[in-house]
């Protein structure tokens, strides 16, 4: 935050004054990718330039949004927020445009859409990825003139709105796919801010629970929970494949759920802890780390041999399904000899898997 106001404060020296300062309460970040979002939202307090937000879903790019419109010119406008995946195909046209009167079946009434009433201020098109062809080729259009019709209209509707663009897709693939407009693509994409996964930004996960936790706690009125260093060091080492708003919402959860005032392992969600690996998307030292961190928050002790035996298990049983069952061709494949791998499933208790016939 302080890098914003830093950034705000430079602006401020020029004749144009800088807008208000509302304070971002929910955009926390010690890590340097999010320092340098920071940098950029106060880079582009004095911007009308079209801004293109990417990232995972759940990182925060609608808070961005709002971010770059309080610290813009266009502060005391409108800001509207239309998430293009959420609307039908069918509505989404004279959502965003508005319609006529008899326009089609049900339109009794002349409707405003978002471009007219976000005018003066700044119009943010969430997921704007899964947006339909032919609407993509009618917004192209008002960003390239500032005009539209409304849906059944004749008269041209001019509007003043910076358009803030998000998607946690790939737009260039979609591009070659021909399922985005190249054309709308460069416009859109003027400037572009990218917004890290909570997974690269793991220092800042202490912070954000401790936040979440306490806001959970003002909005059921009760005291907030704090967390014990076992459990803290088993969320920073979760994969948060839902990123912020999931580990946002497994802080209401511990809120509402733990039992004591101070939260520990075996508090945390069920589905949390089931298959950290896996959630990790395969990053299997993520997994390990998590089990480590679980076991040792139940106050285990000496975990390295259990872990270690664990380990070897595993791969023991990969080897030899890979193979068949022959312990020849596992214990090559292992990087170990025949008599190791023998001794090693005797250690390990294994005896009972069956062994192929070698020769065939």
């Amino acid at each position: 935050l302080e890098l914003v106001r830093r950034a705000l404060a430079e602006n401020a020296s020029r004749d144009t004054p800088a807008p208000s300062e509302a304070p971002m309460t929910e955009m926390l970040g010690q890590a340097p990718a999010m320092q340098e979002v920071f940098r950029a939202i106060g880079r582009l307090s004095q911007s009308h330039a079209t801004v293109l937000i990417t990232g995972e879903s759940g990182s925060g790019k609608e808070l961005v949004a709002r971010a770059l419109h309080r610290h813009s010119p266009r502060a005391t406008g409108p800001f509207i927020a239309l998430n293009t995946a959420a609307i039908p195909k069918d509505l989404l046209e004279s959502e965003l445009f508005g319609h006529e009167r008899g326009a089609f079946t049900g339109a009794a009434a002349q409707r405003r859409g978002r471009f007219e009433q976000a005018d003066g201020g700044t119009l943010f098109l969430d997921e704007i990825g899964d947006m339909p062809s032919e609407l993509q080729t009618r917004l192209l259009r008002v960003l390239s003139d500032g005009q539209f019709y409304r849906v059944g209209g004749h008269t041209p509707i001019k509007v003043n709105v910076r358009v803030i663009a998000a998607t946690h897709q790939d737009l260039e693939v979609r591009v070659r796919e021909g399922l985005f407009r190249e054309d709308l693509f460069h416009r859109l994409n003027v400037i572009r801010l990218r917004l890290p996964a909570l997974r690269e930004r793991r220092e800042d996960i202490p912070l954000l629970v401790r936040h979440f936790m306490q806001k959970s706690a003002r909005e059921l009125g009760m005291e907030a929970k704090g967390v014990s260093e076992a459990a803290m060091k088993t969320l920073v080492n979760l994969s948060w494949s839902g990123n912020v708003r999931q580990l946002e919402n497994v802080c209401h959860y511990l809120t509402v759920m733990a039992p004591g005032q101070v939260v520990e392992v075996s508090d945390l969600p069920p589905d949390l802890m089931q298959g950290p690996a896996a959630a990790a998307g395969g990053d299997w030292l993520q997994g390990l780390a998590a089990e480590a961190s679980a076991r040792l928050g139940r106050g285990e002790a000496a975990i390295l041999d259990e872990l270690t035996q664990a380990y070897e298990k595993t791969l023991i049983e990969v080897a030899l399904r890979h193979t068949g069952g022959r312990r020849i061709e596992a214990a090559h494949l292992l990087g170990w000899g025949r008599n190791t791998l023998t001794r090693k499933i005797h250690e390990l208790g294994m005896d009972a898997v069956p062994e192929a016939d070698e020769t065939r």
